[in-house]
């Protein structure tokens, strides 16, 4: 089966939870059966268009399975190609209307006619894929009219191989010392930037974000706002070269996010044996309980709690670790080919 796993602007997503994702895809079908072909071009480019028309070729590279991890138009151009050449056509979810609001100036304002547009389409889909089953309610609420099917994002814990060497490295580089609190991707409002704010104003311990911000017109009033005036005790580090060093760097892994398909970065704070702290959200009782795997918290002051019962209690921030070592272990890059190779064999049949 040869299969196109396409992700538009891919050179300017490979920062994000998507480029992240659909790198997971990837190397999770590199262990299986599946022949994949990145780009719908001959030629690896649009540009190489008009000589596969001279040569009286299609432009269009041949494939089984057709699956688009964006919304855009090349990948809008990729569906009806499947539809027209009668190829099943799976697309992913990894946006909504409700993980758009509070990312970027004007994002919250367009989330509303960004919600008509991914209903009509995400239904054009033979399968759509989402990274949990919360994101398939939310679709179903729209109301998506297509087949929907959750497979987790995964996590790939070889990425990850050594981060404990880059402790001292990153602490130095940036400054930190003691119980360091800290989180892992873009700065967005949306994943609690605020919040996270506040609590190192409320708090002595130390907080480092690592990731990348806007800091230009397109930047929210509230990423401007703490990124140029963070508290004393708050490091933004901006992009760093190796994500190892954040996991090695960071003691404790906060996320006040408010809303999320899933969260890639929290699994891999798990797969590097952190204590975990999110915000109480639909999406994370799927997946993680509270007391076992991490601590969940729904307001400010249970947030500052469970940091303060953390930086007194290493055995409990062992235990909740080890514990969420093994709750990573289940989202495995294996499992995740298996799932993809299942679902391409599915649409393929008409079975979905």
């Amino acid at each position: 089966m040869r299969v196109l796993n396409y992700l538009e602007l891919a050179s300017q997503l490979h920062r994000s939870g998507i480029g992240t994702s659909t790198d997971h895809q990837r190397a999770a079908l590199e262990e299986t059966d599946v022949d994949v072909v990145t780009s719908p071009w001959r030629g690896g480019s649009p540009a190489h268009i008009p000589l596969s028309a001279l040569r009286g070729r299609n432009p269009v590279v041949e494939f089984d399975v057709a699956h688009c991890n964006l919304i855009g138009p090349g990948s809008l151009a990729v569906a009806r190609h499947a539809k027209h050449y009668g190829k099943p056509l799976v697309l992913h979810s990894h946006v909504t209307s409700e993980d758009f609001a509070e990312s970027f100036r004007g994002s919250t304002l367009a989330a509303k006619p960004l919600r008509q547009y991914l209903r009509r389409f995400y239904s054009q889909a033979d399968l759509v894929l989402c990274p949990s089953q919360y994101t398939k309610r939310i679709l179903e609420s729209y109301p998506v009219d297509a087949p929907i099917r959750p497979i987790s994002n995964g996590v790939d814990v070889d990425s990850l191989d050594g981060f404990e060497t880059f402790r001292e490295e990153y602490r130095e580089r940036f400054d930190l010392d003691g119980l360091v609190v800290f989180t892992v991707g873009n700065v967005f409002e949306r994943k609690g930037l605020t919040t996270f704010c506040k609590l190192a104003e409320e708090t002595e311990y130390e907080f480092a974000w690592f990731g990348p911000y806007d800091s230009g017109p397109q930047a929210s009033t509230e990423v401007k706002h703490w990124t140029e005036n963070p508290p004393e005790n708050v490091t933004f580090t901006g992009w760093v070269d190796d994500k190892r060093g954040a996991f090695g760097a960071g003691d404790v892994y906060l996320f006040p996010t408010k809303n999320e398909n899933q969260g890639i970065a929290v699994l891999e704070a798990m797969a590097c044996g952190k204590a975990v702290v999110l915000r109480d959200i639909p999406v994370f009782e799927e997946f993680y309980t509270h007391g076992h795997d991490c601590l969940k918290c729904s307001s400010r002051a249970e947030f500052r709690r469970a940091l303060d019962l953390l930086a007194r209690d290493p055995d409990l921030r062992e235990r909740l670790g080890e514990n969420a070592r093994k709750t990573a272990a289940e989202h495995s890059l294996e499992r995740v080919g298996e799932e993809l190779v299942e679902a391409y064999e599915d649409v393929s049949a008409g079975r979905v």
